[in-house]
């Protein structure tokens, strides 16, 4: 017989929820968390549709994905994480800031968003265009137990989308140091360096921590 340890498989009791609907942060969030070592399972909100939208009542991205971290713990009776992110534009003040997802008015609205955002930077010169991608973590227990960890992406605002790739204001942010807009990078590329592994990987020790 084989002393070689047999590869953990994730069962029920493993899960870990994703207090998110997006299938494009689920897939982003499994890889990075794959990288940092957390083995359990990741499953988005949907897995629950007896679970309601929670209402981002918060002033800060903190507060936010505190909300909805333990609104989904509770719910479902398993470590629950959430996100708020979004684009802070120099310009605007910080803005759009925690409505980035409804800046337009109508959340999820990406094109929208993002037209409507150039329209209102149109005539801003280059050098005042810089911008930077938030993003807050969070992880908490059924319990009440939780934790915080926070990420930037620091870049510009380009005056035309360039790239298919990525989501929301991805093809206008082109980080620090790149020629390329968040949308034109591979996923690898993007998660390396984006504001939401940067946000993860910080939390990544209290996952190991707390839940193993």
């Amino acid at each position: 017989m084989s002393d070689t340890p047999r590869p953990h498989t994730p069962g029920p009791g493993d899960r870990l929820v994703l207090a998110t609907r997006n299938a494009h942060k689920v897939a982003e969030l499994r890889a990075i968390l794959g990288e940092v070592g957390v083995r359990r399972e990741l499953v988005g909100a949907d897995a629950f549709p007896e679970v309601g939208e929670v209402a981002e009542t918060g002033v800060t991205f903190e507060e936010n994905a505190l909300l909805k971290a333990h609104a989904l713990a509770r719910a479902t009776g398993l470590p629950a994480l959430a996100d708020d992110s979004g684009l802070c534009v120099d310009v605007l003040g910080g803005a759009p800031g925690i409505l980035s997802a409804r800046w337009s008015g109508r959340h999820g609205d990406d094109r929208a968003n993002l037209e409507l955002l150039l329209a209102q930077l149109d005539g801003i010169p280059d050098e005042h265009r810089g911008a930077h991608f938030a993003c807050a973590a969070a992880l908490a227990l059924p319990d009440g137990t939780e934790r915080v960890a926070t990420g930037r992406l620091p870049g510009t605002l380009r005056r035309v989308p360039a790239g298919e790739g990525g989501f929301g204001y991805d093809p206008i942010l082109q980080p620090e140091g790149e020629t390329r807009t968040c949308a034109e990078l591979s996923p690898a590329e993007k998660n390396a360096i984006s504001h939401r592994g940067r946000a993860f990987r910080a939390l990544a020790p209290h996952l190991r921590d707390l839940i193993g």
